[in-house]
């Protein structure tokens, strides 16, 4: 049986860390790069760095933080963000990310699933849906769309994503759980990995979200304390989560 995936997110904002509630109320909480070398260290495996308003303002992605980030870390990182081309899917593959990440741009052109895909393989492309009351919502979160998340991840699953990145907006950042539902529902709809996304507050969420899907993002819940990540991990294997050994995660 494959492990589940523990993974940290960097949401990004003029090349600092910031994170909020329901994607507002937005706050300082650090450098990328300390953040990323502090869980790299600390067992993650892998990274995920979003650029939160790139695809608000329609700009491309901080490709620098990007470099910065790929420089010091060892392990697999996605990037997101401002993708709208195959270009701009080149420009992060480029700079060090191992994988990219579209939202806003493919809801606008789905084709641009395809054709990031046929370039770099499905491997290297995560679809990030942002979902309240069972709709996909654009633009970090700001604009919604006549999708609904379970059609919307089934589309973009047959035309070449590799993966998804399912964060509910009403529970992000809240600590109370990640939206269960949903995260089944999409898990069940698609034959690629679904990340759950939004609403880590304990490590009992965590474990409850692997075991429904094959991933969980985190945030809220470390960036005030970074060295606690290792603990957490341990915590979450405790509860029966399925992450790699433990022997390979610094104590």
């Amino acid at each position: 049986m494959a492990y589940g995936r523990l993974i940290p997110c960097l949401d990004v904002r003029d090349g600092r860390v910031v994170k909020g509630v329901g994607f507002r109320e937005l706050r300082d909480v650090g450098d990328p790069v300390e953040l990323a070398v502090a869980y790299s260290e600390g067992g993650a495996d892998e990274l995920v760095l979003l650029d939160i308003a790139a695809s608000v303002h329609d700009r491309a992605s901080a490709v620098a933080t990007i470099e910065r980030v790929a420089d010091a870390v060892t392990i697999p990182f996605t990037a997101g963000g401002g993708v709208r081309s195959r270009d701009d899917a080149a420009r992060l593959i480029d700079a060090g990310a191992d994988r990219v990440a579209v939202n806003s741009a493919a809801l606008a052109r789905p084709d641009l699933i395809g054709e990031i895909a046929s370039l770099f393989g499905s491997q290297a492309l995560v679809v990030s849906i942002d979902c309240a009351d069972g709709r996909v919502f654009s633009h970090g979160g700001t604009r919604t769309t006549a999708r609904g998340v379970v059609e919307w991840a089934t589309s973009a699953a047959e035309r070449g994503a590799g993966e998804m990145l399912l964060t509910s907006i009403t529970h992000d950042g809240g600590r109370a759980g990640y939206d269960l539902d949903v995260t089944v529902a999409v898990r069940m709809a698609v034959e690629i990995p679904v990340i759950a996304s939004g609403g880590a507050g304990t490590a009992r969420h965590v474990a409850d979200a692997l075991a429904v899907t094959d991933a969980a993002l985190v945030a809220s819940i470390l960036h005030e304390d970074p060295a606690e990540f290792s603990a957490l991990r341990r915590a979450i294997v405790d509860l029966g989560a399925n992450l790699r050994p433990l022997e390979a995660v610094p104590a």
